[in-house]
């Protein structure tokens, strides 16, 4: 979703004659994704964040050996909650675009915070129902379910808004780990953020609490005035619930469950058996997909990351215990019978750009100093 967004984005910048800031917190995959599609592009400088630690290392040496001059990687103390709570707090920040606007730069962001990304996602379930549908596995016209793993919600969104569209599907199911805070909210109401820490997991992509994207449910839903009500309460006191009538609109269109990461190990060893090697975020979803299904329909199941980016967690769930990424690549590829893509194999040879760790108070300064 990201690559024609950033094309089109860019192209404008560039037709315009105007200079833009893009700002992307990541929980790993957008951050590599961002980087790659606006490197060299004129007109455009992004600001990567990243939670230190919080990715895998595949994913972290995407982002820091990016070596084009119009991109700043920044990792930050803290975990993604933090990195995406710090972007948010600069996009509102009327005296961080104030000094923006004096050096003739605009703002933007990169990540699902910024709708032009969901509307690209949108186009993700729509394809997937043809590909059924040119196929022959299903009939044009016949439901679906969708089973989607989540941690910001911008996937399941654009499921949501495709639903809505006329998209024929019966519901769309939601994975999660043990920070599954989103199964919560689909199934009793409950959004509390007091009860919970956040949980580094194997599948680190959803290791987030603070998920971006149900305002926007919660808006379409019940419109802006409650939306805004429900998102005080959290600002607030750290949790919301949903009325018993709201509860039962949004299970109308979903339902969730959740994985630990023994669950997601055991779930990729049987895979394997059968010659398929699955990712520790795709492996949430066959819970969902054995038990949340109501009726016998066809299900799109979304593999949202591919598993050599953490190839540590797929090799200990073969049976392996390794010392790194390097070892896990080499030993997942020669027992699997699997090549790695070159464009993994090369960054362990990369030189490291980007080195920066700070402190969130310090994330402005190092934007403006980039600039």
């Amino acid at each position: 979703a990201l690559q024609p967004f950033g094309y089109i984005l860019s192209k404008l910048a560039q037709k315009r004659g105007e200079q833009y800031l893009i700002m992307a917190a990541t929980s790993g995959d957008t951050g590599p994704a961002t980087l790659e599609t606006f490197k060299n592009q004129e007109g455009v400088k992004v600001a990567c964040l990243y939670p230190d630690g919080g990715t895998s290392d595949v994913q972290k040496l995407q982002m820091v050996t990016e070596d084009a001059p119009n991109l700043k990687v920044i990792g930050v103390e803290g975990n993604f909650d933090d990195t995406q709570n710090a972007l948010k707090d600069l996009l509102a920040s009327d005296d961080f675009k104030e000094e923006l606007h004096a050096r003739g730069i605009k703002l933007s962001a990169a990540n699902s915070v910024n709708f032009g990304r969901i509307i690209f996602q949108i186009i993700y379930h729509i394809h997937a129902y043809l590909e059924l549908v040119r196929n022959k596995t299903i009939t044009m016209g016949e439901k679906i379910y969708l089973v989607v793993p989540s941690g910001n919600f911008g996937n399941a969104l654009g499921a949501y808004y495709a639903k809505k569209a006329g998209l024929p599907i019966e519901k769309i199911l939601i994975s999660s780990n043990m920070n599954n805070i989103l199964t919560d909210w689909i199934t009793m109401g409950t959004y509390d953020l007091n009860s919970r820490i956040l949980i580094q997991t194997e599948s680190p992509a959803m290791d987030i609490l603070k998920s971006s994207n149900i305002e926007r449910i919660m808006f379409d839903k019940f419109g802006a005035k409650r939306t805004k009500e429900l998102m005080d309460n959290l600002a607030k006191d750290g949790k919301f619930q949903l009325t018993g009538e709201e509860l039962v609109s949004l299970r109308e269109d979903f339902d969730a469950s959740f994985s630990d990461d023994f669950e997601c190990e055991s779930v990729i060893g049987m895979y394997a058996k059968n010659g398929y090697i699955m990712d520790p975020h795709t492996a949430t979803c066959i819970r969902a997909y054995a038990h949340l299904r109501e009726i016998n329909l066809k299900t799109v199941v979304y593999s949202t990351a591919e598993w050599t980016k953490f190839s540590p967690a797929v090799a200990h769930a073969l049976g392996k215990d390794v010392n790194g990424d390097i070892e896990a690549l080499k030993w997942v590829s020669e027992h699997a019978n699997l090549s790695v893509p070159k464009m993994i194999e090369g960054l362990f040879n990369k030189p490291i750009k980007h080195t920066v760790v700070v402190e969130k108070e310090s994330i402005k300064g190092e934007m403006l100093n980039f600039l």
